[in-house]
């Protein structure tokens, strides 16, 4: 839903579900989420995002200024990492006493690969079920142009980045992966597949064009 706030139009993703209230959420990605409750109308939820106007675009602008400073990785203990869509001091995700900063580098690249894998074999066992398939194995790689990958004797390959994502996005790479054990070409009956089981694949798509370069070490 595209929302005009004031001379900015910005791109909301709006959850329906058995809730009370509504709330919304900005990921440090800058991806805007509206949670309403079932059968609100469009113009409840834009007048609820319009209400937060003004906070809502003072974040937006303080994602965007981090995103286009240069960076500079800090590997000490309170250096920012993304880990499923939030940022951690490093000291919360590896231990960090007594380490070098090369020793620093290995070892936060490991905990990616270890988180990595973990969280997908827990989201493949979800989501092959809805799609009654079953892929013969998946790893976890490192790779510059690719989130995933499926072959044609039904292995499937994961970007070890995706660790640093929110778990809705990995969600959208797994499906996407496991869709192409029925349907190996991007073609209608696959993206039906895919829309079948995540209508809003667009925005996950959208997220990681727009934000995948900042998920990188």
């Amino acid at each position: 839903m595209k929302i005009e706030l004031g001379q900015r139009s910005i791109e909301c993703h709006v959850e329906y579900g058995p809730r009370k209230k509504l709330s919304i959420h900005i990921d440090p990605s800058g991806l805007i989420t509206v949670k309403a409750p079932n059968d609100t109308s469009d113009d409840v939820v834009m007048s609820a995002v319009k209400q937060h106007g003004s906070k809502i675009v003072k974040q937006l602008q303080a994602i965007e200024a981090a995103r286009t400073a240069p960076k500079v990785r800090e590997y000490q203990e309170e250096g920012k990492f993304l880990h499923l869509g939030k940022y951690h001091a490093l000291h919360e995700l590896i231990e960090t006493n007594g380490r070098t900063e090369d020793e620093l580098q290995r070892d936060l690249k490991k905990f990616y690969f270890a988180s990595c894998k973990k969280v997908i074999g827990e989201r493949i066992k979800i989501y092959q079920k809805q799609l009654k398939v079953t892929p013969k194995s998946y790893i976890i790689e490192e790779s510059r142009t690719k989130w995933g990958s499926c072959s044609s004797a039904k292995h499937l390959t994961f970007n070890y980045r995706l660790a640093m994502a929110p778990i809705e996005v990995i969600d959208y790479v797994v499906i996407h992966e496991l869709c192409h054990l029925l349907h190996m070409n991007h073609d209608r009956s696959f993206w039906r597949r895919v829309g079948s089981i995540m209508p809003d694949y667009k925005a996950k798509e959208a997220f990681l064009a727009r934000y995948g370069q900042a998920m990188t070490l």
